[in-house]
């Protein structure tokens, strides 16, 4: 036999279908990159059609957001985007068919889908059969009393007008599909394959709403996430790999690695400080030249000069702090830090612990430090000599490393965690360094 897929239809056609009455949610996101990733996996098309018969509610804004949300995050759609509101005519036309076929009734005004009395089964490709008996769903309305059709008609017309071969949505449509298979039944058209993923939940179980904090993308790339992050997050969101992988630096490797076989049925667990950390690898990993673009945004609101730092700076600044940030915010906090002495709060809690123990031992270790590295002159304070002069400092006091370093880093940064001591002080510079920790030898005489 080989490794022919004797199930997949020749060409795989899948849709992603907004509806444009607020901003693209992470659940939708997620929804469209399974329906992309499946579609590039099988040399498939993946289209985009706008559910905009909402009038009231729909907002050419919010379809730009939509649109805006999908390219950042990397999916493409094949051939123009399909406006769902502008296939009216058509909608009703089929809704007069199922009437005359006496497959729906008129009912004040309205026209009525006739539910068959029969099961409506169907293998789901996420969780297996699922049936339903017709007698069980009471008729419901195709087309209002002012013509207008209603939801779970219209998903029907536009799939089969579209040549949609395999539906893959929230499980929450697993009520809808009933109705809609016994549609394309009325129809005499064969319905798609249906795949329906995993709902989102928070940390806390329940199910992922504003309460857990941002759920719009575009609220995710204000906080300086990459898109390639967010993509990489998202995919792991309902869906395993089958392997330890949790990191797709590469698109292509995603494509590959999908398949709708492995997405689970349990509940997909929306974990930000996960997303935090994948984002944390993927920044350590971009070239400064990039991240400067990235964190721009970062810099200007918080107020941090770019062109007073000096690009070259900026770039040697940003080699260093990607290693240990997980948002661009964090990247302009620790520039800011280091370039402006005014942006250090001495308010860190590991910090003021660490200070508490032996507030004599802090500053004991600091003049010897500020002795140690007055001696160091300008053409010698790079990081191999600063690393040699920390290391035997320690040496000649008797103390362990920590002893000497972890008083460095605080006195520089206000903080208890940071790049290595050697290059915090070869990145902040000599008369800076030794400014700053003069200054916290007298903060912390003077602290309560």
């Amino acid at each position: 036999m080989g490794n022919h897929h004797i199930m997949t239809p020749p060409h795989i056609r899948v849709r992603f279908a907004p509806s444009p009455t607020g901003y693209l949610h992470v659940g939708g996101a997620r929804t469209a990159l399974f329906n992309w990733l499946f579609a590039r996996k099988h040399g498939g098309e993946c289209l985009l059609r706008v559910e905009d018969t909402d009038r009231e509610r729909s907002s050419d804004e919010h379809t730009q957001v939509i649109l805006d949300g999908l390219t950042w995050l990397g999916l493409d759609w094949d051939g123009s985007v399909v406006f769902q509101g502008a296939g009216v005519a058509r909608h009703q036309e089929l809704a007069d068919r199922l009437l005359a076929d006496g497959r729906a009734y008129e009912d004040e005004g309205a026209i009525r889908f006739r539910m068959p009395d029969e099961e409506i089964a169907w293998n789901d490709l996420v969780y297996g059969r699922i049936g339903f008996q017709g007698r069980d769903i009471k008729d419901w309305v195709i087309l209002r009393s002012d013509r207008r059709p209603t939801y779970n008609f219209t998903v029907v017309a536009d799939d089969l007008d579209m040549g949609i071969t395999h539906v893959i949505r929230g499980e929450d449509h697993v009520s809808n599909t009933p109705k809609q298979i016994a549609v394309y039944r009325a129809l005499a058209a064969d319905p798609p394959v249906f795949a329906h993923l995993p709902m989102l939940y928070g940390t806390d179980g329940k199910k992922l709403s504003k309460r857990h904090g941002a759920t719009a993308v575009g609220e995710y790339r204000e906080m300086g996430i990459l898109p390639g992050a967010l993509r990489n997050f998202l995919a792991l969101l309902g869906w395993n790999p089958g392997d330890e992988r949790e990191l797709f630096y590469d698109i292509q490797d995603l494509i590959e690695a999908f398949s709708l076989d492995r997405v689970q049925k349990t509940k997909a667990i929306f974990d930000t400080t996960k997303l935090e950390w994948m984002n944390g690898q993927y920044l350590s990993r971009m070239p400064p030249e990039e991240l400067a673009g990235i964190v721009e945004p970062a810099l200007v609101a918080a107020g941090i000069d770019r062109t007073a730092i000096g690009e070259q700076r900026l770039l040697e600044l940003l080699a260093v702090v990607r290693e240990r940030a997980r948002t661009a915010h964090d990247m302009a906090w620790m520039i800011g830090v280091r370039t402006d002495r005014n942006r250090i709060v001495r308010d860190d809690a590991k910090a003021k612990k660490y200070i508490a123990k032996d507030p004599q031992a802090f500053r004991d270790a600091l003049d010897a430090v500020v002795q140690r590295l007055d001696s160091v002159g300008e053409a010698d304070w790079n990081a191999d000599t600063l690393d040699a002069a920390v290391r035997g400092l320690a040496e000649s006091l008797g103390l362990g490393l920590g002893g000497v370093m972890q008083p460095i880093r605080i006195a520089i940064t206000g903080t208890a965690v940071s790049e290595p001591v050697n290059v915090l002080l070869k990145l902040v510079g000599r008369a800076e360094s030794l400014a700053r920790i003069r200054a916290a030898d007298e903060w912390a005489a003077s602290a309560p």
